[in-house]
């Protein structure tokens, strides 16, 4: 009875990196998936951004160019170039939120009145 049962785990034990390997690999659009999923992370992407990139990216077709990325190399856009003025005035809380406001509706810090 014991020499059974001994035989039976033994069995079971070798089996069972048999059945490890006969997992299947990720078809091409799993790996598309995983692709696409990961790039969209890097890029930070949310909600309908991330749906949009996602659909365009597994229909193979390239995806649009980010609106910052729009803007020419060298000139920041109205947001960045408000949040880093934001960030040299050392801007906190609600004095940093009317300021951005304020900024941004100006299209610039430079356009503030």
């Amino acid at each position: 009875m014991k020499k059974l049962l001994i035989s039976l785990c033994l069995a079971v034990g070798f089996a069972s990196p048999t059945f490890a390997a006969d997992e299947k690999a990720p078809t091409a659009q799993q790996s598309k998936m995983g692709a696409c999923n990961k790039e969209a992370g890097e890029k930070a992407l949310k909600g309908d951004e991330r749906k949009k990139f996602m659909s365009e990216c597994l229909k193979g077709k390239a995806p649009e160019p980010a609106k910052e990325a729009s803007a020419p190399k060298g000139k920041l856009t109205p947001m960045a170039t408000c949040n880093k003025a934001a960030g040299e005035k050392s801007l906190k809380g609600d004095e940093r939120k009317k300021f951005m406001s304020a900024c941004l509706k100006a299209k610039g810090p430079e356009n503030m009145k």
